[in-house]
């Protein structure tokens, strides 16, 4: 059952100032879009995420992988990062994308060139986190860049600028834009004590043969 515009567009502005609420965003910097069919709702440009309402979503008439532009009845300009949700929807297939600035997040993708495996928890996003190279905001290249990165995973750093997550649902892609700050959090402060000790390609085959078998992840 499709929702009704005003479920997708307050979904989707709840789904912003969450993120706000966590500590991700901060002002006018992170987006968040949902697809519905053939239409992707969207925050607007320049709006403040931590104050963001139904009329700050952006309905933008596009199929998965299209240009995409506001359709005619539209309030305020998508945001600049429009080619960027669109191309990873098209890429994953996920109904939700999520982009932040999120300070550890950022902290690790100015640093390393891959958010490494410390903890099993991570293997819920895919595995090690790659930091896509860094462009312009807005553009084709870290639009593209961030598509190849985000191959395989749900999660990816952009290199100087932040990291974007994706999902099934607005929820799971917030939950996973957590998990990625709390992951950079851990790295970070793993490395104040010392070298991090990463676990091995061996010891993720084995979290994820428990994970399976135990039904790790998912709900009840």
């Amino acid at each position: 059952m499709v929702k009704a515009t005003d479920t997708v567009r307050a979904d989707v502005a709840a789904a912003a100032r969450r993120l706000a609420a966590e500590g991700l965003v901060v002002g006018t910097g992170g987006n968040v879009s949902l697809a519905v069919g053939g239409t992707t709702w969207v925050t607007a440009s320049g709006i403040d995420l931590a104050e963001c309402a139904s009329g700050d979503v952006v309905a933008v008439d596009a199929p998965a992988g299209g240009e995409g532009e506001a359709s005619s009845d539209a309030v305020g300009t998508p945001t600049s990062e429009l080619a960027l949700h669109l191309g990873v929807r098209a890429d994953t297939g996920a109904a939700a994308v999520v982009h932040v600035h999120a300070p550890f997040s950022t902290a690790v993708a100015c640093v390393l060139e891959e958010l490494p495996v410390l903890h099993y928890q991570q293997l819920l996003l895919g595995g090690a986190i790659r930091v896509a190279p860094y462009a312009t905001f807005g553009t084709p290249e870290l639009a593209a860049s961030v598509r190849e990165a985000l191959a395989g995973r749900s999660g990816v750093l952009m290199a100087n600028h932040g990291a974007v997550t994706i999902g099934d649902s607005l929820d799971q892609a917030v939950e996973r834009a957590v998990l990625l700050e709390w992951l950079a959090a851990l790295h970070h402060r793993a490395s104040v004590l010392g070298p991090p000790r990463l676990l091995t390609e061996e010891q993720q085959a084995d979290v994820i043969r428990a994970a399976l078998a135990r039904g790790y992840g998912g709900t009840r």
